[in-house]
């Protein structure tokens, strides 16, 4: 499994990567895509759609079953990738890079502080999901 420092994580497992100007980048976490399995179909907001800290904006669909995205922070989508709509698996094969989901600009940077560190994620997975 693997976690970068560099990002903030939530408990529904999605990565949060400040950039610049109140705008991160939001994707699964390589821990997520992998129990998920191989992802077949990605449904995204549309740019200019506002998301809102835990309830869904998306959903991901494996040969088992769909699952919602879940946003870890507030704000308005301002790019989608394109993609991993088109190639799913973009996200098993590229969680924190080519496999990206949307770019948002968040409403308030207080937002991030709720997210957890590459540690406290780490320690998350490790309570919550123990290996078998």
């Amino acid at each position: 499994m693997l976690v970068l420092d560099e990002l903030r994580y939530s408990e529904e497992h999605i990565w949060v990567r400040y950039e610049e100007n109140h705008t991160v980048t939001m994707g699964i976490t390589d821990f997520a895509q992998f129990q998920l399995g191989e992802l077949n179909y990605v449904e995204l907001p549309n740019e200019g759609d506002d998301i809102v800290t835990r309830e869904p904006f998306g959903s991901v669909e494996c040969s088992t079953f769909v699952n919602d995205i879940y946003a870890p922070v507030y704000g308005r989508v301002v790019s989608v990738n394109r993609e991993v709509i088109e190639k799913p698996a973009l996200i098993n094969y590229s969680p924190y890079s080519q496999g990206w989901i949307i770019r948002a600009k968040l409403f308030s940077l207080d937002d991030l502080d709720m997210l957890m560190s590459a540690d406290d994620y780490e320690r998350y997975i490790l309570t919550n999901y123990p290996p078998k």
